[in-house]
């Protein structure tokens, strides 16, 4: 069984990029899955150098380890990814093993703007670009305006949308496998 990691690029329980997630990890399909917590202390390397790494960042890195396939849903703030994301890239970052090293990879985003979140996901891109995953390129999945995009269940509304999720979540399992 594949374990899939899933992680919520915005902290709010009813934010669309957790509906987002959601509908991504049921077609990605049976798996153990999990939901990564990014309410990390602010990066601080003086906090670093007192107290080591933080045992909630601790378990981020091992759970980004242990996962065959990672799942992003990176809302957009003010045109970049919001700063919980950075924030944990960089705290994982100071994690002993690589844990991102040829990790398969997907993005997607959902966002109220016209281009569905497309400027946070080519950011978040090149801040991943130093750890090395293996980031699928596509489909893209960009979700836009989308407080509209969801049905009272949560579920997209558009068959496109569900279909390129379809297609990168097929594309993820198999790179995982």
């Amino acid at each position: 069984m594949l374990t899939l990691l899933g992680i919520p690029g915005a902290l709010r329980a009813g934010s669309t990029n957790r509906l987002l997630l959601a509908e991504a990890r049921q077609a990605f399909g049976p798996a153990t899955q999990t939901e990564a917590n990014l309410r990390l202390p602010l990066y601080d390397g003086d906090l670093e150098a007192a107290d080591g790494i933080p045992k909630a960042v601790q378990t981020l890195a091992d759970q980004i380890a242990a996962a065959d396939a990672v799942v992003i849903a990176c809302p957009e703030y003010n045109k970049a990814p919001p700063g919980v994301v950075k924030n944990a890239l960089d705290w994982v970052s100071r994690t002993k093993g690589a844990p991102w090293k040829d990790k398969p990879v997907a993005l997607v985003s959902a966002a109220d703007g016209r281009g569905g979140g497309d400027r946070s996901q080519f950011a978040l891109r090149l801040m991943l670009t130093p750890f090395h995953p293996h980031l699928l390129t596509g489909p893209e999945v960009l979700v836009a305006d989308s407080s509209n995009a969801f049905d009272a269940d949560g579920r997209l509304k558009d068959d496109r949308y569900r279909k390129a999720l379809a297609e990168l979540m097929q594309a993820l399992r198999a790179a995982a496998g």
